[in-house]
């Protein structure tokens, strides 16, 4: 038997206790970016359908749709996470320059937010102290209380903007399938059939992976879908072209 002392990570798959990394950026990317290609392309396509321009010209709708949503998405998940990203890099560095320039004031700064916290004065000056004393740990430190983030957590622009393209992408192409082989009334129904499922399982995986009900989830993501689509559907039809399906 090894006498190796047990790691963290050893401890906390031993007792069940493991927390995701949801601060990075690609699981929120990923997930929005699927329940937006899900609810846009078939509120997209059922509002064009809805005004029976024929299937060629929904199947076009739909494509487009599929392609300059994707590409937007990941276009604006890149913007704004690269924004943010080096937004958190400067706040580092001018914190980085405060420990080295006035140290003595940045110990006292964190030591009062502690003694905020409600720790004794006398431990709040020893934890700082003991932090202190590492370079890194102390700006990590100061970044987490001053700054409210953890330097080491901070996401990935390309990462982000993966997630947001693929996700998109896959959310739009299933209620385009029925168009693919299709037209239609036969293909409207199978996009609402399509869409409903797979905004159900786009749900339950929301809810499986935040803990929160899957069932209140599911149908929450249904009720976003089914009111955007109807809403389109509706104004296409009230619109409509006139050519036939």
């Amino acid at each position: 038997m090894s006498d190796q002392e047990p790691t963290a990570a050893s401890d906390e798959a031993a007792d069940g206790h493991h927390h995701r990394n949801v601060s990075g950026g690609g699981y929120r990317a990923a997930v929005f970016g699927l329940s937006d290609g899900l609810v846009t392309n078939v509120s997209l396509i059922l509002g064009v359908a809805g005004a029976h321009p024929g299937g060629a010209f929904v199947r076009l709708a739909g494509v487009a749709g599929l392609v300059a949503g994707a590409f937007s998405m990941a276009a604006g998940e890149f913007v704004s996470m690269r924004a943010q990203t080096e937004l958190m890099q400067r706040e580092l560095e001018v914190e980085r320059h405060a420990l080295r320039r006035w140290p003595r004031d940045e110990r006292d700064e964190l030591v009062a937010i502690y003694v905020r916290r409600g720790i004794h004065r006398r431990i709040a000056e020893q934890l700082v102290d003991e932090v202190m004393a590492d370079p890194e740990l102390a700006l990590e430190t100061h970044a987490r209380e001053e700054l409210g983030f953890d330097p080491r957590t901070i996401g990935s622009p390309i990462q982000a903007t993966v997630s947001s393209f693929f996700s998109f992408a896959l959310g739009a192409v299933f209620p385009l399938i029925p168009w693919l082989v299709g037209s239609g009334t036969a293909a409207t129904i199978g996009s609402i059939v399509i869409g409903a499922v797979t905004a159900l399982v786009v749900g339950w995986l929301i809810g499986a992976f935040t803990g929160r009900s899957r069932v209140r989830t599911a149908a929450r993501q249904v009720v976003v879908a089914a009111v955007a689509a109807g809403i389109t559907y509706g104004i296409g039809r009230g619109v409509g072209v006139g050519t036939g399906t």
